[in-house]
């Protein structure tokens, strides 16, 4: 098959979406199909070209009128159509002729208007709340949960996030494309049935089936890791992720100040900064900054991976890396999370923002050397549904059903 990918960007811009479409396609591409990728153009490096991937950097109203975009370190696809970025793509779909095209949040919205868009197969994989909440989080102003969209809720959120020129007109741009997606998309695919139930596919009546986020097969067999330099020499806990009050990162150094200070062992922080950090306990560090590798490498010498998310992750990777690299983990069941794991078996899990639970979870884990065994040995198995290998067949089987006719899941499938 020929197949196109539609997403915001390429490595080197590196994030975990980004990451994803690009394991995605070379995965794709090693399994024999024509692998194309649309991205926008970013004005510097050009994207990363892979083997059996090509790809296709778009110009773009943001790169060229930076100004818009005064609160993002880069040019962001908008809930409407980019006028560039359309005309870019219909010269490119008539260039490459794919037999499917499978989107990637917003730039989705520069495709629709295309002819191609309701005459060839089209694939949504929704990373995350975009098709019915302005600031992709399903967070209300950004502190609690969000029970779903509203407009004068929306509008105060919006406004609250964006600023009051911006919020309202991109709540009501994703408001109003809404029902053109439902029109358009053959399959929704979100990343996890929390994703699926909160972007509200089945009360669209909208055709949609989970396809989750993924890690590389080899995470499974990479148990011999070189240690980072910066890694304690003995026994740590490590936290991969934003660290900020939303990712538990509040909860994971209360929790963590609770435990004995004779015996508990070091704590590792790794992630962009987004909190007062200036007060840490004794025996707790944080760092910035680290590429993806040492990420990795921190998750495979670990005693235990604390991972306490306070909001609805749709479906984080750290959760499936540190399952794969063998680190027994503390969690939450917020979002996609209460997919992935379960509780006692392949992880030990507890409510977000609970302090005490989440220091007695410690203190079993630190403490039981067969406990740590036992739920290493379960997450590696159940780990095993989010290969990029098996995620990949996943989606040819999908892209194989819609090209040939058959048509898309049942509403609600997943």
């Amino acid at each position: 098959m020929r197949i196109l990918q539609l997403a915001q960007f390429y490595p080197p811009v590196i994030g975990g979406e980004e990451r994803h479409v690009r394991n995605l396609s070379v995965e794709l591409a090693a399994l024999g199909h024509d692998v194309h990728v649309a991205c926008l153009e970013m004005g510097g490096a050009p994207p990363q070209q892979d083997a059996g991937v090509h790809v296709h950097a778009l110009t773009n109203v943001g790169v060229k009128v930076p100004a818009l975009y005064p609160t993002a370190d880069r040019p962001l696809a908008l809930p409407l159509p980019d006028p560039l970025v359309t005309r870019a793509l219909s010269r490119l779909v008539d260039e490459v002729r794919p037999d499917v095209v499978h989107a990637h949040n917003w730039i989705i919205n520069s495709y629709l208007p295309l002819t191609a868009a309701r005459r060839l197969p089209l694939v949504y994989s929704l990373h995350d709340y975009s098709h019915v909440c302005a600031t992709k989080r399903l967070m209300f102003r950004d502190e609690e949960l969000c029970s779903g969209p509203a407009p004068r809720k929306c509008l105060e959120c919006s406004t609250d996030w964006y600023g009051a020129g911006r919020g309202p007109a991109i709540w009501s741009l994703v408001r109003a494309g809404r029902p053109v997606r439902n029109r358009v998309v053959d399959l929704f695919t979100p990343v996890s049935r929390f994703v699926g139930q909160a972007n509200q596919l089945d009360q669209q009546g909208v055709p949609w089936q989970v396809v989750p986020n993924f890690v590389p097969d080899s995470l499974l067999s990479a148990r011999d890791l070189p240690r980072d330099p910066a890694l304690p020499k003995d026994n740590y806990l490590f936290f991969a992720g934003d660290l900020s009050e939303q990712k538990g990162v509040d909860t994971v150094l209360a929790a963590y100040a609770t435990l004995d200070p004779a015996t508990r062992p070091a704590l590792v922080l790794v992630g962009r900064s987004a909190m007062d950090l200036s007060a840490l306990p004794d025996g707790a560090v944080a760092h910035e900054k680290w590429d993806h590798e040492r990420v990795l490498s921190g998750f495979g010498h670990a005693l235990a991976a604390v991972l306490p998310s306070r909001w609805p992750d749709p479906c984080p990777t750290t959760v499936l890396e540190a399952m794969a690299l063998g680190a027994p983990l503390v969690t939450t069941r917020m979002g996609g999370i209460a997919d992935m794991v379960t509780d006692g078996r392949s992880a030990l899990v507890v409510p977000p923002g609970d302090v005490a639970a989440t220091g007695a979870a410690l203190t079993r884990v630190v403490g039981d050397p067969s406990l740590r065994e036992e739920l290493s040995a379960q997450a590696s198995v159940e780990v095993r549904r989010y290969l990029q290998g098996t995620v990949a067949r996943q989606l040819e089987e999908i892209y194989g059903r819609l090209v040939s006719g058959v048509g898309g899941a049942a509403p609600g499938r997943a």
